[in-house]
């Protein structure tokens, strides 16, 4: 019994010893002084930078952005009329920093836009002739959050500059549309409208039930960046039909958007090592 007890403290000696050999051989390998008759040139040199592997770290980066924006209401089968609108929008967006230079960005912004068109009809005062000298003269003023997930890459160059591309969707939604209308139109143009439950009085699309409030967009842009600063551009595209109540067959509506901003990044910037 006492020769079984001995082997078994041999044994478990034994594996001790083994598995420690490995972690003693890097130790040794890692903490040995270098062959000078072998050494690699480089060694010499005191201006040597060891390279490193970075190592991710997870952060965030907060940003203020501003700029113009560009809203095109438009139909394809003209069911809809089109209608530009111009402004300006200001917001927040936080950036999700990735591995391999890639970020997921999102954030909440208010866009206010402006713009006016003349809807011409044809006269039904006297001789139908087809002449178009009556006509209504649309102002419409359109208040809207919008709401982007985008996916980011990033480009690095010297002097701290940096390329950007992203891509991705974006919910618009509309908060209100107002309508102001000056007519010019005659009364029997007034009467045929009535009847035909067109509108020629001030009235707001999203209230009244003429559009949806919610417009998904798809986006693609870029940029460049210095810093704390960054420029951005970019287009979306409308994907869902804005007509919530058709008062003609497959009438619809998109409305796409283009615009350029200016951002500040508001927190340091946390580098992978």
């Amino acid at each position: 019994m006492k020769r079984f007890y001995g082997i078994i403290v041999c044994l478990v000696f034994s594996m001790s010893v083994l598995a420690q050999a490995p972690d003693m051989q890097q130790h040794s390998a890692a903490t040995r002084r270098p062959d000078l008759q072998t050494a690699d040139g480089a060694f010499f040199d005191p201006t040597r930078v060891v390279k490193t592997k970075p190592v991710y770290h997870f952060s965030t980066q907060w940003r203020i952005e501003a700029g113009y924006v560009q809203n095109y209401l438009h139909s394809r089968n003209k069911t809809f009329s089109n209608n530009y609108l111009h402004g300006g929008q200001i917001g927040f967006r936080v950036d999700f920093m990735l591995p391999y230079n890639l970020s997921l960005q999102t954030g909440l912004s208010y866009a206010l836009t402006y713009g006016k068109r003349t809807q011409r009809w044809g006269t039904l005062q006297d001789a139908n002739d087809g002449t178009m000298n009556e006509y209504n003269l649309l102002t419409t003023t359109e208040h809207t959050l919008l709401i982007p997930v985008r996916a980011w890459y990033k480009v690095d160059l010297p002097k701290r500059w940096r390329l950007l591309f992203y891509g991705g969707p974006q919910l618009q939604i509309g908060l209100a549309e107002p309508v102001k209308v000056q007519s010019h139109l005659s009364p029997k143009t007034q009467a045929w409208l009535n009847k035909s439950g067109i509108r020629y009085e001030d009235y707001d699309n999203y209230r009244d039930g003429i559009l949806n409030r919610a417009n998904i967009q798809l986006g693609v842009g870029g940029g460049v960046e210095w810093d704390r600063l960054r420029l951005t551009a970019g287009y979306d595209f409308g994907l869902n039909n804005l007509v919530k109540n058709q008062q003609v067959d497959k009438q619809h509506a998109w409305e796409w958007s283009w615009f350029v901003s200016f951002g500040v990044r508001l927190n340091n910037e946390k580098k992978d090592n």
